[in-house]
């Protein structure tokens, strides 16, 4: 299907869990269609990709020019990694400055391949790249890396502020949009959302860039249609337009059962704290969905006392562990991991006993995810980890933190029943026996082990391609790509 001769331009946020799936959707599209994909970014979140990029990749990697300097931001800051939140925002803010010289390079390229590009996909976060395409006369597509609870819920917080008329932070609301039993608190959003009223940065940035995004031609979203019907149904009503569910926007190797003990190779251009192949042979020593896997994503933390109280709970409830640990909140992320932070001795103690793995600053967690000893993962619930969990069938554990991790954390235990929450944010108060508590209802209940499974087979058959019949992730592939080229003939 498709000729070389047409031509997309994808354009992902400057954040890690956006340019990895925009990434993924590059090489969904360009081996389904063979059409050209040009992925725009800043020029060091270019030159990254560059080095984990094969030579014989087809996908054309071009740099806006970006100053973070220019922004008061910190010099060579171009992602949202180990920024603190008021500096989040100035990228966010700064982010917008990209759009005359993306409108440049969209141009150019017009010139170059003498007709415009088939459409731009962007991010719902650079809603501006909507009016650059309807100035050049392209059509635009916006492209959510969240599912489509998350999406929704983002959208619907966002636009509406639903939380502003509440008296005080334990009072519950509907999410607007949504079944009258998806109630969330108002301390249950991120702090700068609970303070969002609509003249603060936040809002500034968000409710414009949202509301443009939604002036879209349609929306990709990164699930699979079966596995979110509901959330689906409520984020259709909000776009108006088609929304084609094209997920998992994962390795290919990953939603093939026989992906245990073959190595994946570094996504995001990350070195992992310890080699993939030490990993492996430590879970190897495990019996099969006897493991916790623990970690927070690529730039989240907690802070020292409920690092203290997890490790603890976790000591306690004498289940094998690999957690990807790094410093807690509020000190540098990058620096040395010092000892006080857990209790005393306790990495010898766990090293010694062969009970827990500490794997310092990054793990290779689609490794750890595909064996067959790993049991649960204990998550922040970012959409990544979560689907890549969710493919393996390991159930979930959450403790969201930022982002519309709250929202996936509630899908995942209300509306899937595939894990239970822990905890929310780095301010509430855990206890050693409530962690324990939990890890056990988690690891120990075969009810919920069997919906993960379901919902991890959903997932694989969505993206599936068996005896003729394809996946309903394919079919949407295949009708988005087909609705773009009639409309470009139109």
């Amino acid at each position: 299907m498709g000729n070389p001769q047409e031509h997309i331009v994808m354009l992902p946020y400057l954040a890690q869990g956006h340019i990895i799936p925009f990434l993924e959707l590059a090489r969904k599209i360009q081996e389904r269609t063979n059409f050209t994909i040009t992925l725009v970014n800043t020029p060091l979140n270019i030159q990254k990709l560059k080095s984990t990029q094969s030579n014989t990749s087809k996908i054309n990697l071009v740099s806006l020019p970006f100053n973070s300097s220019d922004h008061n931001l910190p010099p060579n800051t171009e992602t949202t990694e180990a920024l603190s939140l008021p500096q989040v925002i100035g990228l966010f803010h700064a982010s917008t400055s990209l759009e005359s010289p993306f409108k440049d390079l969209v141009s150019d390229l017009t010139s170059k391949h003498g007709k415009p590009p088939l459409c731009i996909i962007s991010d719902v976060f650079m809603g501006w790249a909507n009016q650059v395409a309807k100035s050049l006369n392209i059509i635009n597509v916006c492209f959510s890396t969240c599912g489509a609870y998350g999406s929704a819920a983002y959208t619907s917080v966002w636009q509406y502020l639903p939380h502003r008329s509440l008296k005080s932070d334990d009072e519950e609301f509907v999410l607007p949009g949504f079944p009258e039993r998806c109630k969330i608190k108002r301390s249950h959003l991120h702090k700068f959302v609970r303070n969002a009223d609509g003249t603060d940065q936040w809002s500034k940035f968000f409710q414009p860039q949202i509301s443009l995004s939604l002036g879209s031609f349609g929306w990709l979203c990164n699930t699979v249609e079966e596995i979110e019907p509901m959330s689906l149904e409520v984020f259709r009503k909000y776009t108006k337009h088609p929304v084609w569910c094209i997920g998992p926007l994962l390795p290919p190797r990953m939603l093939d059962s026989s992906c245990n003990n073959e190595i994946f190779s570094k996504r995001g251009g990350k070195e992992p704290g310890l080699s993939p192949e030490k990993c492996l042979q430590w879970l190897d020593s495990h019996p099969e969905n006897s493991v916790l896997y623990i970690s927070f994503g690529s730039q989240n933390t907690i802070s020292p006392a409920q690092m203290m109280e997890l490790a603890k709970g976790i000591e306690e409830s004498g289940k094998p562990f690999l957690w990807a640990i790094r410093p807690p909140i509020g000190f540098d992320l990058k620096a040395e991991f010092r000892e006080e932070w857990l209790p005393e001795k306790f990495e010898e103690r766990m090293s010694a006993s062969k009970r827990g793995l500490l794997v310092h600053k990054w793990a290779p967690q689609l490794d750890i995810l595909c064996h067959k000893s790993t049991g649960a993962f204990l998550s922040h619930c970012g959409w990544n980890s979560t689907l890549e969990s969710l493919s393996q069938g390991v159930p979930l554990i959450g403790w969201p933190l930022a982002a519309e991790q709250v929202y996936n954390s509630k899908m995942v235990e209300e509306e899937m029943g595939v894990g239970v929450e822990l905890t929310k944010g780095l301010e509430s108060c855990i206890t050693m026996n409530e962690v324990k508590r939990v890890i056990e209802m988690v690891m120990e209940n075969e009810g919920i082990r069997k919906k993960a499974s379901e919902i991890g087979e959903m997932i694989r058959q969505g993206a599936r391609e068996k005896d003729g019949k394809k996946g309903s992730s394919l079919q949407a592939m295949d009708h988005f790509v087909s609705t773009l080229l009639s409309s470009s003939t139109n």
